[in-house]
């Protein structure tokens, strides 16, 4: 099955993003507080993609859609449910490991990393404007980690990153996706896929749940699937290099509530640091945003 690309609608898009933003700092924050209630990783997991397969068959099946789940790429699905899996469990594990505002600015970096994968893997040309970016962004990082004093784990700090360059990978995986697949369509293969994989951990970490922790788990599986949703269609309504500047919002809503639900305000080397990674991130949009404009003058330098 084919279908044509969708038309953008970059305004539309950002505001998806900036939606997804504020709603999925919303399930980190209750994956960090179901974490401290002494459940355990693989088993959040599990409860966050569960709830989105019956969620969205319903939905298809109320409104007549059910053929939107025939598919010719089952394997490009399941590709990005690895890499899909992989990016989530170290994104919750970096939440578990470091306050929210420092995972979050962490995962600011996943614009570097795009750079990164882009000169590596798609052997783009990458110019001063580009790498300087990069190299700013990684200062940021280090000011806010401090190696070697002790105030942010090394451990988190490096699960956060990799999570990060996740994001990059899988961004550029959803684009392509999105070219012929409907945006909730990618969101349930990606629950169907992986659901399986974490159920056959849950004998490992099965325990009596109390109603806090049940709260915890329902209510982060439905902002998960929310979040995912307005994630990929702003994904399908405007490129990587324009809707990830909303991310940054992020930053905002993991401020308040790490001060509002854990007592825990960013320390003042994240209030140096995390400028530092999202002029980064805005140096490199503004960059692509340039390089994307059809001109008549325009150099290969990027």
């Amino acid at each position: 099955m084919t279908a044509d690309a969708p038309a953008q609608r970059p305004l539309y898009a950002l505001l998806l993003r900036l939606a997804a933003a504020a709603t999925l700092s919303l399930m980190l924050a209750l994956v960090k507080l179901a974490s401290e209630s002494g459940l355990a990783l693989p088993e959040i997991l599990f409860w966050r993609q569960l709830p989105t397969i019956p969620m969205i068959l319903l939905l298809f099946w109320a409104t007549g859609r059910l053929g939107s789940l025939r598919s010719s790429r089952m394997g490009q699905h399941g590709m990005r449910a690895i890499l899909g899996l992989i990016g989530m469990m170290l994104n919750f594990g970096a939440v578990t490991l470091l306050p929210l505002a420092e995972a979050t600015s962490f995962n600011f970096t996943s614009a570097i990393w795009a750079v990164i994968l882009s000169a590596l893997i798609l052997h783009e040309k990458v110019g001063i404007w580009r790498w300087s970016a990069v190299a700013l962004g990684f200062t940021g990082v280090l000011v806010i980690a401090q190696p070697g004093d002790g105030h942010i784990p090394l451990l988190g700090a490096a699960v956060a990153l990799s999570a990060a360059f996740m994001i990059a990978l899988i961004s550029i995986y959803i684009r392509d996706l999105t070219k012929t697949e409907d945006s909730l369509t990618i969101v349930f293969y990606f629950s169907l896929f992986t659901v399986p994989l974490l159920a056959m951990t849950l004998p490992f970490t099965w325990e009596a749940k109390s109603a806090e922790q049940w709260f915890y788990l329902v209510a982060l599986g439905i902002s998960g699937l929310i979040g995912q949703y307005l994630l990929t269609s702003a994904l399908r309504y405007g490129s990587v290099a324009s809707v990830i500047v909303m991310d940054y919002s992020a930053l905002i809503w993991a401020t308040l509530l790490g001060w509002s639900l854990f007592d825990r305000l960013p320390t003042a080397t994240t209030w140096l640091g995390a400028p530092l990674i999202v002029g980064a991130g805005l140096l490199i949009a503004w960059r692509e945003h340039r390089l994307s404009r059809p001109t008549r003058n325009l150099t290969p330098e990027a």
